[in-house]
């Protein structure tokens, strides 16, 4: 475990900077095990190391956050929907694409050490990150005749008992005693939110904005296309981005065309 608690917390910047940084390492290093280790049984059916649950190889990165509860002096009285403790206590949530997220997080976490006394730490629990979640058809990878089942005999896969909306749902007790979730979705449950993104639109997540509409009248998605394309180099959009890997950041490109062409 990473302990950053010995840091000032008067200007909670660095700290949570030095929290999101580790969270991104951590999970680069766990997706790159798991995709070499998927890659040596591919290749000769060389299987996982027998520890690598016990030794967190696959794990999540997960953020721990420790409080009294107490506001820091000069922060009392503040009054916001969120960003706040109603109990002393250890918080703990698992954390999947912190690149994805970083912002989200940073704004997060700024907000607690900021009012709160906390000490932050990146740690794990033994959530290991699921084998689907890593494979991506669109990064060449070559399964070489092995079968999604045979792959889940020996690697972590999805199993839907374990994602859940209990959080959110109001349906979760625990033991006040005990460590309590820092987040209402844990990096599995966003896992299976941003695979389901991908799965339905084709398109990849780090392309989707802060809404999503859904239509089924095609009309509507070719003036959309059309007229998304016009305003590529024109101003606040950068890129228009598809299913099938369509991207198109140049002015001037016959976006409704490619789409056609990748229907």
């Amino acid at each position: 475990m990473t302990s950053n608690s010995s840091q000032d917390t008067t200007d909670p910047t660095a700290l949570v900077d030095d929290i999101i940084a580790e969270l991104q390492t951590r999970f680069r290093t766990s997706v790159s095990n798991l995709k070499s280790a998927i890659a040596a049984y591919v290749h000769d059916r060389t299987l996982p190391p027998a520890d690598a649950a016990a030794t967190g190889l696959f794990d999540y990165p997960a953020i721990r956050l420790v409080t009294t509860g107490e506001q820091r002096e000069g922060q009392k009285g503040h009054n916001l929907a969120f960003g706040r403790f109603e109990r002393a206590g250890e918080f703990i949530t698992t954390v999947t694409r912190p690149d994805l997220f970083a912002d989200y997080l940073r704004d997060q976490l700024t907000l607690l050490a900021r009012h709160y006394d906390v000490e932050l730490s990146v740690t794990r629990t033994g959530q290991q990150i699921p084998f689907p979640y890593v494979l991506d058809a669109s990064d060449g990878s070559d399964m070489g005749g092995v079968t999604p089942l045979e792959l889940a005999r020996h690697f972590p896969t999805t199993e839907l008992a374990d994602i859940g909306d209990e959080l959110a749902d109001g349906l979760f007790g625990q033991d006040p005693a005990a460590s309590q979730p820092l987040a209402l979705f844990d990096a599995l449950r966003t896992d299976f939110s941003l695979a389901r993104l991908r799965h339905y639109t084709g398109t990849a997540p780090e392309h989707f904005q802060r809404y999503i509409l859904f239509t089924n009248y095609h009309r509507y998605v070719d003036e959309f296309v059309a007229w998304a394309g016009a305003q590529v180099g024109q101003g606040r959009y950068t890129a228009l981005a598809g299913a099938a890997g369509l991207y198109v950041d140049q002015p001037g490109v016959n976006a409704s065309a490619l789409v056609a062409d990748s229907a």
